[in-house]
Formats: C-alpha cells, structure tokens, sequence
C-alpha cells in the first residue's frame, strides 16, 4: 500500500460504510477524510461582498500555513465569477476552476466550500454540500423557513462533516469569557436581556448601480430561486434581496441572528418560549418588503417551567444610529455589558432597598473581558472574530473534527429565533415553537412564506 489512509480506505470501509465518531458515514464521504500533508480544496460558493471584504481575508490569512487553497469559483452570475477568478488570482496567484452552478462545483475534486450566496439559500445549499462530501463554512443566518433548517440539519448531522455557522462572536475571547462567567455561576441568574443595532444608512443592501447593469442573461434566475416562488426576473431582489422576503428576513436575519445567538450560547438554551413584535418602513421607502425599524420582545428560560425565565428585548432601526451595537445582560445583582467589555454592579441591588425587606445587599464584583469591541459600520463585525472564527473552523477540517466553535445546532437555533421573529412581524400574533414538528406557529397556524 502507499500509505495508510489507502490501506484503511481499502481494508475497512465495505459497502456498508463506517462508523468513525459514533457518526455513519459513506464511502464517498470517508474517502475525502483529509490527511495531515494533504492540502485542502477549498471552492468559493457564491462570491459576495461578505466573502470579499471578510471570508476571503481570513481565509487568506492562514491558508499558506496551513497548506489551504482556493480551487473553484462558484456563482451563478457571470460578472461575481469574473470578479471571483480575478480576486483568486492576485490574492492567492493561482487560477481556480471556474463553476457556473453547484452541479458543476460538486463535479471537482474539492474537500470544503465557504458558502456566502443570498441569505435564504444558505441551509439548502450547506445541505446539498455535506451531501455531496465536503466540509462547509456557512454564512448566517443559517435558514429563514424551519422546512430549510431541517433539511440542512440532518443532512449536516448524518454527513459527518465539518460545519462552521458564521457566528463569529462564538469565537471571540470576549464573549467566550462572557460564557464562561455565566455558566459558573459567577454572574448570577440572568433576569433581563437588552439588544440593539442601529445604523444610519440608507444605502445598506443597496446596490443601485448593479441593479442598473445585470441582464437576466448574464445569470440563472430559475436557480437563484431555488425553491422559493417562482416569479418573474427582478434584478432588485436578485442583488438586494435582504430588503425582500422571503429571500431575506432582513434585520432578524442580517443583525439579530448574531446578537440572539448569544443568548442561546450563553445559556444553552435552544430557542424563545415565544417571540412578540412590530415594526415597520417608516424612512426608507423605496419599494423594500423588510421593515427599516423593529421590535421584539422574546420570553426565554426552561421550556418545562413557565414560571422560570428572563426577557429579550431587541431594537434595531436602519434610519438613525444613535445607541449603536449593544448587548447587555442583567441579573439582580449587576449588569454584563459587551460593548465595554465589563461586568459591573450597575442596576444590582443595593443596601437600603435590600436592608428594608431583611434581605442583604447583591452588588457584583467588578470584572473585565478580554476587550474586541464589534464595529457596528462592518458587515458583521470586526476582523479580529471573522479571522478567530474562519481560524476555529480551518483547524477543525484539517483535524476532521466535527465541534467548531458554532456547530449546525448553533444555526439551527439562531434560526428558530429569527423564524419566529419574522412570524410575529408578518402576522401580529404572538409566534411560539411546536418542539414536536419543529414548526414555528402564529395565530394557530404553521407559519409560511
């Protein structure tokens, strides 16, 4: 034999496939099993802004030490793969295959994807990608209907492949310090959660000048649609499909998914009790669907025990940026704050209102993080978590090891989340979750598109 990897490949798979990990997997699949000289194919599944200011980049970063490299470039309109070869080109000095389509992307030799396509195609994509054997880095949010997110789920959990959901504060010191406070008890009960996101841009997910120059010959719209509605070409929702559902939730699924996957992270739970909220496009009103300001308001806490939990409110408006990015969390005896990085006793309970119920002062000790502040005028954070993360999930396909820093689970919550949030926009009903169908409901009915 010529090496060891071909000697179990031979010797131990069978017909039947393997169990490596406690996980089935395919001969096809084992096969791609990387070893540690080999080096790793990576193809570009959709050549976004996103891939191009932040993905690549940190890609870039650690792929010559690593011994990573771009191999393919996949997207379904002409000019983004021109653009795409050409960034390959003088960044990494190679020439990627060129792909029109993912039938063609999966025909090549490649052992991972960074997919960063239109927003509701990431879970059906990242789905069809582990089916097809490689690894995957997918862009949030993970799926906006729970018909996506099942599929991509299993399809992700019965593959065995590595899978990194970009939630990139998972990564970050700061925040993984936050988590670790909180799960040792150091911080107290959580009793109250506030989030918001605020900018003051009227040209976010704009692309007007795109919008002007695409021809519906230079892409496949029938594709790009995937299993959404069929409708008639529409330039705008083909490039700025984050102000149009159901191709995007826009705010829920762009800014809240990050800031809500906290809330799961830090206190493992796996998604609301029930979601209320409201909102609406009250500036900018230049033909979008997804509102430019919201509100929800989210019960948490065991799903066995209504009489236990905590609320999250989140506030995001795209028309005036004061307050920026905030992520604070509470509990009776101070607050954890994750713009500045600090736990302190603000708000805990002090001596005199405590002394006159015959209870004791609860004021928390001061204690800092590691300081990475997120930049509310970036796509979706700083590089510092887009390298740590992209980092996290380079190392994990090298080591074939299925725990990144934000598994499939950690999309698959984000995205109960956002479901329910966009229910309780659309409808005005209160949005609860059947763990039973794993459907989000509102009103008394399944929500859909």
């Amino acid at each position: 034999m010529s090496n060891r990897r071909e000697f179990i490949q031979k010797s131990a798979l069978g017909a039947a496939g393997l169990t490596l990990g406690g996980m089935a997997m395919s001969a096809k699949s084992y096969g791609r099993i990387i070893g540690a000289n080999d080096r790793v194919k990576v193809g570009i599944l959709g050549f976004s802004n996103r891939f191009e200011s932040a993905l690549g980049p940190a890609f870039q970063k650690y792929a010559k030490e690593m011994n990573f490299e771009f191999a393919a470039v996949c997207d379904l309109w002409s000019k983004r793969r021109n653009d795409g070869l050409n960034w390959v080109k003088k960044n990494n000095g190679t020439t990627p295959v060129e792909t029109r389509n993912t039938d063609e992307l999966y025909d090549q030799k490649l052992d991972a994807v960074i997919l960063s396509t239109a927003d509701f195609q990431h879970a059906v994509l990242c789905g069809k990608s582990v089916k097809a054997g490689l690894n995957v880095y997918c862009e949030k949010p993970f799926a906006e209907t729970m018909d996506d997110a099942i599929f991509a789920k299993k399809a992700v959990n019965d593959s065995g492949k590595v899978v990194q959901i970009g939630s990139q504060r998972r990564s970050g010191p700061n925040y993984q310090a936050a988590h670790n406070f909180i799960q040792e008890g150091k911080f107290g009960k959580i009793c109250a959660v506030e989030m918001t996101w605020n900018v003051n841009q009227p040209g976010r997910w704009r692309r007007p000048a795109e919008v002007a120059s695409i021809k519906e010959s230079d892409t496949d719209w029938t594709r790009f649609l995937l299993n959404r509605p069929v409708e008639k070409w529409d330039p705008r929702k083909y490039l700025e499909f984050r102000l149009f559902w159901p191709y995007s939730s826009g705010i829920p699924g762009q800014w809240m998914a990050h800031q809500i996957d906290t809330v799961h992270w830090f206190t493992h739970l796996p998604h609301p009790r029930s979601v209320a909220a409201n909102g609406g496009v009250y500036v900018w009103k230049d033909g979008r669907r997804n509102f430019d300001t919201m509100t929800a308001v989210f019960d948490y806490g065991p799903l066995d025990n209504s009489e236990e939990g905590f609320q999250v409110i989140y506030s995001s408006r795209q028309t005036n940026e004061s307050g920026g990015t905030k992520e604070w969390y509470f509990s009776n005896g101070g607050k954890l704050d994750l713009d500045t990085n600090k736990v302190t006793s603000e708000g805990g309970l002090k001596e005199r209102y405590a002394k006159e119920m015959g209870m004791k002062a609860n004021l928390l000790p001061d204690f800092e993080l590691p300081q990475l502040k997120v930049e509310t005028d970036s796509n979706t954070g700083a590089d510092p978590l887009t390298n740590a993360h992209m980092k996290n999930w380079m190392d994990c396909v090298r080591a074939n090891n299925i725990k990144t820093n934000a598994p499939v689970e950690a999309g698959y919550s984000h995205s109960i989340a956002n479901i329910m949030t966009t229910a309780a926009l659309r409808t005005g009903q209160k949005a609860t979750f059947d763990e039973k169908t794993q459907q989000v409901m509102a009103g008394g009915k399944v929500f859909k598109y």
